[in-house]
Protein backbone atom coordinates (compact mmCIF):
# COMPACT_ATOMS: atom_id res chain seq x y z
CA UNK A 1 0.00 0.00 0.00
CA UNK A 2 1.13 3.44 -0.72
CA UNK A 3 0.71 6.23 2.06
CA UNK A 4 -2.34 7.47 4.06
CA UNK A 5 -4.43 8.24 0.93
CA UNK A 6 -4.50 4.32 0.20
CA UNK A 7 -5.99 3.44 3.65
CA UNK A 8 -9.70 1.67 3.00
CA UNK A 9 -13.02 1.31 4.85
CA UNK A 10 -13.78 -1.61 5.96
CA UNK A 11 -16.06 -4.11 4.10
CA UNK A 12 -18.50 -4.17 7.46
CA UNK A 13 -18.76 -0.40 7.56
CA UNK A 14 -19.63 -0.16 3.67
CA UNK A 15 -21.79 -2.82 3.47
CA UNK A 16 -23.80 -0.72 5.70
CA UNK A 17 -23.80 2.65 4.26
CA UNK A 18 -21.87 3.37 0.86
CA UNK A 19 -22.53 0.00 -1.25
CA UNK A 20 -26.53 0.56 -0.63
CA UNK A 21 -25.89 3.56 -2.44
CA UNK A 22 -26.62 3.04 -6.17
CA UNK A 23 -23.95 4.84 -7.22
CA UNK A 24 -21.52 2.34 -5.54
CA UNK A 25 -23.41 -0.36 -6.87
CA UNK A 26 -20.25 -1.01 -9.19
CA UNK A 27 -18.46 -2.52 -6.31
CA UNK A 28 -21.24 -4.52 -5.07
CA UNK A 29 -21.61 -6.24 -8.58
CA UNK A 30 -18.18 -6.91 -8.74
CA UNK A 31 -18.02 -8.48 -5.24
CA UNK A 32 -21.10 -10.82 -5.76
CA UNK A 33 -19.59 -11.96 -9.85
CA UNK A 34 -16.48 -13.20 -7.96
CA UNK A 35 -18.26 -14.62 -5.17
CA UNK A 36 -21.07 -16.11 -7.04
CA UNK A 37 -19.34 -17.10 -10.38
CA UNK A 38 -21.05 -15.29 -13.00
CA UNK A 39 -21.45 -11.72 -13.83
CA UNK A 40 -23.91 -10.26 -11.59
CA UNK A 41 -26.52 -6.79 -12.09
CA UNK A 42 -27.98 -5.27 -9.39
CA UNK A 43 -31.65 -3.72 -9.98
CA UNK A 44 -32.15 -2.73 -6.52
CA UNK A 45 -31.35 -2.54 -2.42
CA UNK A 46 -34.49 -4.79 -0.84
CA UNK A 47 -35.47 -3.06 2.38
CA UNK A 48 -37.26 -5.98 5.05
CA UNK A 49 -37.19 -6.39 8.61
CA UNK A 50 -34.12 -9.18 8.14
CA UNK A 51 -32.22 -6.59 7.08
CA UNK A 52 -33.12 -2.99 9.36
CA UNK A 53 -30.11 -1.86 11.76
CA UNK A 54 -30.97 -2.63 15.49
CA UNK A 55 -29.84 -2.29 18.48
CA UNK A 56 -28.70 -5.89 18.79
CA UNK A 57 -27.20 -6.05 14.87
CA UNK A 58 -23.95 -3.68 15.97
CA UNK A 59 -21.30 -6.28 15.51
CA UNK A 60 -23.72 -9.32 13.69
CA UNK A 61 -26.06 -8.41 11.27
CA UNK A 62 -25.03 -6.10 8.49
CA UNK A 63 -26.89 -7.62 6.06
CA UNK A 64 -27.55 -6.33 2.22
CA UNK A 65 -30.65 -7.95 0.53
CA UNK A 66 -30.48 -7.41 -3.23
CA UNK A 67 -32.62 -8.36 -6.10
CA UNK A 68 -30.24 -9.17 -9.62
CA UNK A 69 -31.40 -8.69 -13.37
CA UNK A 70 -32.10 -12.26 -13.06
CA UNK A 71 -35.03 -11.55 -10.04
CA UNK A 72 -32.44 -13.72 -7.82
CA UNK A 73 -32.30 -12.58 -4.76
CA UNK A 74 -29.11 -12.09 -3.13
CA UNK A 75 -28.44 -11.97 0.87
CA UNK A 76 -24.69 -10.57 2.11
CA UNK A 77 -24.07 -10.84 5.73
CA UNK A 78 -20.41 -9.92 7.83
CA UNK A 79 -20.58 -11.07 10.95
CA UNK A 80 -17.75 -10.05 13.32
CA UNK A 81 -18.68 -11.83 16.66
CA UNK A 82 -19.23 -15.92 17.50
CA UNK A 83 -22.62 -17.11 16.99
CA UNK A 84 -23.72 -20.83 18.57
CA UNK A 85 -26.71 -20.89 16.15
CA UNK A 86 -25.27 -19.11 12.76
CA UNK A 87 -26.14 -21.61 10.39
CA UNK A 88 -29.36 -22.05 11.39
CA UNK A 89 -30.03 -18.22 11.35
CA UNK A 90 -29.17 -18.03 7.98
CA UNK A 91 -31.67 -20.88 6.90
CA UNK A 92 -34.06 -19.09 8.84
CA UNK A 93 -32.71 -15.84 6.95
CA UNK A 94 -33.10 -17.07 3.39
CA UNK A 95 -36.10 -18.96 3.83
CA UNK A 96 -37.89 -15.61 4.94
CA UNK A 97 -36.54 -13.92 1.78
CA UNK A 98 -38.21 -16.69 -0.44
CA UNK A 99 -41.25 -16.06 1.68
CA UNK A 100 -41.21 -12.55 1.57
CA UNK A 101 -41.02 -12.18 -2.69
CA UNK A 102 -43.60 -14.71 -3.11
CA UNK A 103 -47.28 -13.51 -2.95
CA UNK A 104 -50.70 -15.18 -2.42
CA UNK A 105 -52.08 -15.80 -5.50
CA UNK A 106 -48.27 -16.75 -7.23
CA UNK A 107 -47.62 -20.22 -8.53
CA UNK A 108 -44.63 -21.96 -6.91
CA UNK A 109 -42.72 -20.79 -10.39
CA UNK A 110 -42.72 -17.30 -8.80
CA UNK A 111 -39.80 -18.90 -5.88
CA UNK A 112 -36.62 -17.14 -6.55
CA UNK A 113 -33.56 -18.29 -6.13
CA UNK A 114 -31.48 -17.40 -2.91
CA UNK A 115 -27.67 -16.98 -2.86
CA UNK A 116 -26.68 -16.45 1.06
CA UNK A 117 -23.35 -14.72 1.36
CA UNK A 118 -21.83 -14.85 4.43
CA UNK A 119 -18.58 -12.87 5.81
CA UNK A 120 -17.00 -14.60 8.88
CA UNK A 121 -14.96 -13.43 11.20
CA UNK A 122 -14.94 -15.57 13.85
CA UNK A 123 -14.40 -19.62 13.78
CA UNK A 124 -17.41 -21.18 12.87
CA UNK A 125 -15.77 -24.85 12.88
CA UNK A 126 -13.19 -27.49 11.33
CA UNK A 127 -12.21 -26.83 7.87
CA UNK A 128 -8.97 -26.57 6.15
CA UNK A 129 -10.26 -23.92 3.51
CA UNK A 130 -11.16 -20.25 3.77
CA UNK A 131 -14.35 -20.58 1.36
CA UNK A 132 -17.06 -23.36 1.87
CA UNK A 133 -20.18 -23.65 -0.74
CA UNK A 134 -23.06 -25.25 0.03
CA UNK A 135 -25.58 -26.37 -2.52
CA UNK A 136 -29.04 -28.88 -3.05
CA UNK A 137 -27.98 -31.91 -5.06
CA UNK A 138 -30.22 -35.16 -5.49
CA UNK A 139 -28.07 -37.99 -6.11
CA UNK A 140 -29.20 -41.46 -6.45
CA UNK A 141 -28.46 -43.61 -3.96
CA UNK A 142 -27.58 -46.84 -5.71
CA UNK A 143 -26.65 -44.98 -9.32
CA UNK A 144 -24.85 -41.78 -7.29
CA UNK A 145 -25.71 -39.79 -10.30
CA UNK A 146 -27.32 -36.23 -10.34
CA UNK A 147 -31.30 -35.65 -10.48
CA UNK A 148 -32.09 -33.19 -13.39
CA UNK A 149 -35.54 -32.01 -13.56
CA UNK A 150 -38.06 -30.96 -16.02
CA UNK A 151 -39.81 -27.09 -15.57
CA UNK A 152 -41.52 -24.86 -17.79
CA UNK A 153 -39.79 -21.97 -19.00
CA UNK A 154 -41.58 -19.43 -21.58
CA UNK A 155 -43.83 -21.81 -22.86
CA UNK A 156 -41.21 -24.74 -22.89
CA UNK A 157 -39.96 -27.57 -21.23
CA UNK A 158 -36.64 -27.26 -20.43
CA UNK A 159 -34.14 -29.16 -18.25
CA UNK A 160 -32.38 -27.89 -14.99
CA UNK A 161 -30.69 -28.42 -11.75
CA UNK A 162 -31.81 -28.29 -8.27
CA UNK A 163 -28.60 -26.14 -7.93
CA UNK A 164 -30.63 -23.17 -9.81
CA UNK A 165 -33.53 -23.62 -8.05
CA UNK A 166 -32.18 -24.48 -4.35
CA UNK A 167 -30.29 -21.62 -2.34
CA UNK A 168 -26.96 -21.48 -2.42
CA UNK A 169 -24.94 -20.87 0.64
CA UNK A 170 -21.44 -19.44 0.71
CA UNK A 171 -18.87 -18.64 3.50
CA UNK A 172 -15.84 -17.17 3.62
CA UNK A 173 -14.52 -17.75 6.87
CA UNK A 174 -11.79 -14.71 6.81
CA UNK A 175 -9.31 -15.65 9.44
CA UNK A 176 -8.48 -18.86 7.49
CA UNK A 177 -7.38 -17.04 4.39
CA UNK A 178 -3.33 -17.00 4.19
CA UNK A 179 -1.97 -16.97 0.62
CA UNK A 180 -0.69 -13.99 -1.47
CA UNK A 181 -3.70 -13.03 -3.78
CA UNK A 182 -2.95 -13.71 -6.94
CA UNK A 183 -6.90 -14.39 -8.54
CA UNK A 184 -9.62 -12.09 -8.02
CA UNK A 185 -11.34 -14.49 -5.57
CA UNK A 186 -7.95 -14.27 -3.12
CA UNK A 187 -7.56 -10.36 -3.78
CA UNK A 188 -11.08 -9.97 -2.58
CA UNK A 189 -10.90 -11.80 0.18
CA UNK A 190 -7.58 -10.20 1.05
CA UNK A 191 -9.60 -6.89 0.94
CA UNK A 192 -11.99 -8.41 3.63
CA UNK A 193 -9.31 -9.62 6.21
CA UNK A 194 -6.63 -6.78 6.24
CA UNK A 195 -7.74 -3.36 3.61
CA UNK A 196 -5.59 -3.91 1.11
CA UNK A 197 -6.20 -3.40 -2.29
CA UNK A 198 -3.64 -3.59 -4.86
CA UNK A 199 -2.38 -0.77 -7.09
CA UNK A 200 -2.89 -2.63 -10.30
CA UNK A 201 -5.84 -4.72 -9.16
CA UNK A 202 -8.65 -6.30 -12.14
CA UNK A 203 -10.68 -7.99 -9.66
CA UNK A 204 -14.07 -6.75 -10.28
CA UNK A 205 -15.56 -4.31 -8.09
CA UNK A 206 -12.20 -3.72 -6.33
CA UNK A 207 -10.62 -0.82 -8.93
CA UNK A 208 -13.83 0.95 -7.97
CA UNK A 209 -13.45 0.20 -4.24
CA UNK A 210 -9.99 2.02 -4.82
CA UNK A 211 -11.84 5.23 -5.94
CA UNK A 212 -14.43 4.81 -4.02
CA UNK A 213 -14.40 2.86 -0.61
CA UNK A 214 -11.00 5.70 0.34
CA UNK A 215 -10.87 6.23 4.25
CA UNK A 216 -9.60 9.89 3.50
CA UNK A 217 -12.72 10.76 0.87
CA UNK A 218 -15.03 10.42 4.04
CA UNK A 219 -16.28 13.58 5.84
CA UNK A 220 -14.77 14.06 9.71
CA UNK A 221 -18.27 13.36 11.01
CA UNK A 222 -18.31 9.90 9.22
CA UNK A 223 -14.51 9.36 9.40
CA UNK A 224 -15.89 9.70 13.37
CA UNK A 225 -18.42 7.68 13.44
CA UNK A 226 -16.45 5.35 11.31
CA UNK A 227 -13.21 5.25 13.70
CA UNK A 228 -15.83 4.56 16.57
CA UNK A 229 -17.19 1.72 15.00
CA UNK A 230 -13.50 0.11 14.59
CA UNK A 231 -12.99 0.74 18.64
CA UNK A 232 -16.23 -0.99 19.56
CA UNK A 233 -15.15 -4.05 17.36
CA UNK A 234 -11.83 -4.25 18.98
CA UNK A 235 -12.82 -3.89 22.10
CA UNK A 236 -16.02 -6.12 22.06
CA UNK A 237 -13.00 -9.09 20.58
CA UNK A 238 -10.86 -8.28 23.27
CA UNK A 239 -13.82 -8.53 25.69
CA UNK A 240 -15.10 -11.55 24.08
CA UNK A 241 -11.46 -13.16 23.84
CA UNK A 242 -10.93 -12.47 27.62
CA UNK A 243 -14.16 -13.72 28.86
CA UNK A 244 -13.23 -17.29 26.89
CA UNK A 245 -10.26 -17.80 28.24
CA UNK A 246 -11.03 -16.97 31.62
CA UNK A 247 -14.30 -19.20 30.84
CA UNK A 248 -12.35 -22.38 29.73
CA UNK A 249 -9.47 -21.78 32.39
CA UNK A 250 -12.64 -22.23 34.89
CA UNK A 251 -13.83 -24.82 33.04
CA UNK A 252 -17.02 -23.61 31.72
CA UNK A 253 -18.23 -24.86 28.43
CA UNK A 254 -20.60 -21.98 28.48
CA UNK A 255 -21.55 -18.88 30.11
CA UNK A 256 -18.96 -16.15 29.84
CA UNK A 257 -16.30 -18.61 27.82
CA UNK A 258 -19.01 -17.04 24.86
CA UNK A 259 -19.53 -13.78 26.17
CA UNK A 260 -22.58 -12.04 24.70
CA UNK A 261 -23.62 -14.29 22.04
CA UNK A 262 -23.47 -18.06 22.96
CA UNK A 263 -23.60 -18.04 27.04
CA UNK A 264 -25.95 -18.93 29.59
CA UNK A 265 -28.20 -15.84 31.20
CA UNK A 266 -25.43 -15.04 34.01
CA UNK A 267 -22.45 -15.06 31.72
CA UNK A 268 -24.36 -12.52 28.89
CA UNK A 269 -24.74 -10.28 31.67
CA UNK A 270 -21.47 -10.54 33.16
CA UNK A 271 -19.74 -10.14 29.58
CA UNK A 272 -21.55 -7.23 28.92
CA UNK A 273 -20.44 -5.54 31.95
CA UNK A 274 -17.31 -6.40 31.19
CA UNK A 275 -17.74 -4.69 27.70
CA UNK A 276 -19.45 -1.56 29.23
CA UNK A 277 -16.39 -1.16 31.56
CA UNK A 278 -13.63 -1.46 28.97
CA UNK A 279 -15.49 1.05 27.07
CA UNK A 280 -15.73 3.58 29.47
CA UNK A 281 -12.36 3.01 30.47
CA UNK A 282 -11.06 3.42 26.96
CA UNK A 283 -12.49 6.56 26.61
CA UNK A 284 -15.76 6.55 25.76
CA UNK A 285 -18.92 7.64 27.43
CA UNK A 286 -21.83 7.07 29.06
CA UNK A 287 -24.16 7.79 25.66
CA UNK A 288 -21.73 5.73 23.36
CA UNK A 289 -21.09 2.65 25.61
CA UNK A 290 -25.23 2.79 25.86
CA UNK A 291 -25.57 2.84 22.29
CA UNK A 292 -23.08 0.11 21.64
CA UNK A 293 -24.01 -2.22 24.01
CA UNK A 294 -27.80 -1.96 23.66
CA UNK A 295 -27.98 -0.79 27.65
CA UNK A 296 -29.85 2.29 28.90
CA UNK A 297 -27.62 5.50 30.11
CA UNK A 298 -29.04 4.76 33.50
CA UNK A 299 -27.72 1.05 33.62
CA UNK A 300 -24.57 1.82 31.83
CA UNK A 301 -24.42 4.38 34.85
CA UNK A 302 -25.15 1.79 37.40
CA UNK A 303 -22.04 -0.45 36.19
CA UNK A 304 -19.77 2.37 36.22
Amino acid sequence: MGGLKDRYIRFDWAIKRLLRQKANFDVLEGFLTVFIGEEVKIVEILESEGNQQTQDDKFNRVDIKARNSKGEIILVEVQNTSELYYLERILYGVAKAITEHIHLGDTYKEVKKVYSISILYFDIGKGADYLYVGQNKFIGVHTNDQLVITAKEKGALVQKSPAEIFPEYILVRVNEFDKVAVTPLEEWVAYLKSGVIKENTTAPGLQEARKKLQYYSMTDAERYAYDEHLNAVMIQNDVLGNAREEGLAEGRVEGRAEGLTQGRAEGRAEAKKDIVKSMLSNGLSVEQAAKYSGLTVEEVESIK
